[in-house]
């Protein structure tokens, strides 16, 4: 079990990205919600500061903190907006290759990263194959020193913004068991064949980048294999998903009290039948109800994120932790906007885009449904 009590360095990181949030986010994350943009400005300055990748070791530009400070960083950016917040994604799948690349990978990929000079992310989904990724049909077949990528991949994050993705595609598609068909390849977009066509009108987090991506012929060189050989794609895809999950809880938590603060801060102010809405005891209790949840799903993002730094890496634990943050998110948002009543509909007031910004926390790095499904296969085994 974790020491609940976090360390002053903790701490510290804790109250820096609050304050950089808090500075920063305000003023513009409205505009760019409405204009669909991500906040280039804003990753800059948060490069600078050492927010992105910081879970890096120091040797390729980050900070060697781990996905406990991660997901406090992404917890309190998400708390003052989650479509800006949303920029520490810009290194999403950097995790992959200082886990399974060759030092050449690490050393060519991942400082550009942290100085603001490359964006990446990792290309899972497809159209027709979401949750399930055993029917991924995009095919990198192997033509001498080369691998030549063709498909398509759906609801990829930085998809149109990336310098270059880390994409799950099948590498040797006749391997006898499914698990062994598939590899990670790091493939820059500037190559040929490549495009990409960024998805507008999202419900939230319209500040993230999201696009569609396709592969047609296009040539990448065999060393950009994530890993020292082919079929290890799946498994080290398991593991980025037990990463990100965490990180995904961290934003469930983040929205949920962002919304929680909104609402304390309006029932205070805002005055019915002579007194304001904070003195009814019915919405006291709401109050307390939602800041109980808000708890007890920071605790369990917190405690799998401490057992994934220390090397525990717990399935059911960390499906548990993404389920609960994702359906407080939800909620949290939901009734913070019902106390605000007819005003909480309107974009004048931010938990408007908290409400929208909410749900994708139940959709993306595995529906819940999914989570559910992992809670029980653990607890339960082969039926």
């Amino acid at each position: 079990m974790m020491d609940f009590e976090l360390t002053n360095r903790q701490k510290q990181i804790r109250l820096a990205a609050r304050e950089f949030a808090e500075g920063e986010f305000p003023g513009v994350a409205r505009e760019y919600d409405r204009r669909e943009e991500f906040p280039k400005e804003l990753w800059k300055k948060a490069c600078g500061l050492g927010f992105i990748g910081l879970f890096l070791k120091k040797e390729y530009g980050g900070l060697g903190l781990g996905f406990l400070e991660f997901s406090m960083v992404m917890e309190e950016f998400w708390r003052v907006d989650p479509g800006c917040g949303n920029i520490l994604l810009t290194a999403f799948g950097a995790e992959l290759i200082q886990l399974y690349g060759t030092e050449e990978q690490k050393k060519r990929y991942l400082p550009p990263l942290t100085k603001g000079k490359a964006i990446m992310g990792t290309a899972i989904t497809e159209p027709d194959a979401g949750s399930d990724i055993l029917s991924i049909l995009t095919l990198a077949r192997r033509d001498g020193d080369s691998y030549v990528v063709n498909g398509s991949k759906q609801f990829i994050t930085n998809g149109s913004i990336a310098n270059y993705l880390a994409v799950f595609c099948q590498v040797h598609p006749e391997a006898e068991s499914k698990l062994k068909r598939f590899g990670v390849l790091l493939v820059e977009t500037d190559r040929p064949g490549f495009s990409a066509l960024k998805i507008t009108g999202k419900m939230g987090i319209r500040a993230s980048d999201t696009a569609e991506v396709r592969f047609n012929e296009v040539r990448v060189p065999k060393e950009n294999l994530i890993g020292t050989k082919e079929g290890e794609g799946f498994s080290q895809i398991m593991q980025l998903f037990n990463i990100n999950r965490v990180i995904a809880a961290s934003q469930g938590v983040g929205v949920a009290q962002g919304a929680l603060d909104k609402a304390v801060q309006y029932v205070k102010k805002r005055k019915q039948f002579g007194q304001p809405l904070g003195a009814f005891q019915a919405v006291q209790f709401k109050i307390a109800e939602m800041a109980t949840w808000v708890e007890a799903a920071r605790t369990l993002c917190y405690q799998a994120a401490w057992m994934l730094d220390h090397g525990k890496v717990e399935p059911k634990l960390i499906s548990i932790a993404k389920y609960l943050a994702g359906e407080v998110g939800v909620k949290v948002a939901n009734e913070a906007l019902q106390l605000h009543g007819g005003y909480g509909y309107i974009a004048d007031y931010d938990i408007e885009r908290f409400y929208r910004d909410a749900k994708i926390v139940e959709i993306y790095e595995g529906t819940k449904e999914i989570e559910k499904n992992t809670i029980a296969r653990e607890l339960l085994g082969k039926l």
